[in-house]
């Protein structure tokens, strides 16, 4: 296929690297970021997008993705598919769908899971939203690109599933990370802390794939110096979408509000801006209950 690639950062690079690998014709654009091999590069987002049979993006924000689309769908050849691989509000997905379909194209909201290792290793998955018919067109790439996608209904649905994921996630490391500190204090060895709750009712992915606690468990960013597999702050830009779509919809979620304040304590006022969302751990290693 004939592929436009808006978006080619820590996550659209990779991304785009594995389709020209599997030997599809990618045109990418980035104002910043230099393009992988593989990839030709076009002087601006229409460029990419004119001629393609699909223009994939995968941007910072809602803002930057309502430009973009602005942009690349005149460009578009009409009956096209646009498919957003960014993490956005939910009513920006559904602006770009609204404004396709007057352009005459379609298009997809599928935001991803697995962070840069899985863009890299093409393990991603995708939560998509939009046409079953314009899935379908879409499908074959994003099987080069991850290892399962789930269609989770009509527009806005995958950005829907993304942030609900995510405010789980967000207050299950929390909640992990506190744990592993109290069991400090309690005298508890943290490797066996880790074989009771990985195997009990405590297990969750925060614990049995991705433990805060370095040197406990699978290999993970604390093993690394919370070097980010998943960015704090990327983490508080998904608490912050799912309680502004909470507001929206008048949902009451005083978790995912607490793991959001507690976030932006943590990245705006402590040392987590530019470490894994995991170093959470340390976070409370230090500290006391007051």
């Amino acid at each position: 296929m004939k592929i436009g690639f808006v978006g080619l950062g820590n996550m659209g690079g990779p991304m785009a690297a594995n389709l020209a690998a599997a030997g599809h014709a990618v045109v990418g654009f980035d104002p910043v970021a230099t393009g992988p091999d593989g990839v030709d590069r076009a002087a601006s987002a229409a460029e990419a997008a004119q001629g393609a049979e699909v223009v994939i993006t995968m941007l910072p924000d809602g803002a930057i993705l309502r430009r973009v689309a602005r942009e690349v769908i005149p460009a578009m050849t009409a009956g096209a598919v646009l498919c957003d691989c960014s993490t956005v509000d939910v009513e920006s997905a559904r602006a770009v769908a609204a404004q396709a379909a007057h352009g005459g194209v379609a298009a997809l909201d599928a935001p991803v899971s697995g962070g840069v290792a899985g863009a890299v290793a093409g393990t991603l998955t995708f939560m998509v939203g939009g046409d079953a018919d314009a899935v379908a067109i879409v499908n074959p790439l994003l099987a080069v690109m991850g290892r399962n996608a789930v269609h989770c209904g009509g527009p806005g649905a995958g950005q829907a599933a993304k942030i609900c994921n995510n405010m789980i996630l967000g207050a299950t490391m929390i909640v992990t990370c506190e744990a592993f500190a109290l069991a400090d204090r309690l005298g508890l060895d943290r490797a066996k802390m880790f074989d009771v709750v990985s195997t009990s009712s405590g297990y969750s992915w925060s614990m049995n794939a991705y433990c805060p606690a370095p040197g406990v468990g699978p290999k993970s960013p604390a093993d690394n110096d919370y070097r980010p597999g998943f960015a704090a702050d990327l983490m508080l830009k998904d608490l912050r979408l799912s309680q502004q779509a909470a507001a929206a919809v008048d949902a009451d979620t005083p978790l995912g509000l607490a793991a959001m304040q507690l976030y932006e304590r943590f990245v705006e006022q402590e040392d987590g801006r530019g470490r894994d969302f995991s170093a959470m751990l340390p976070r409370f290693e230090r500290r006391g209950r007051g």
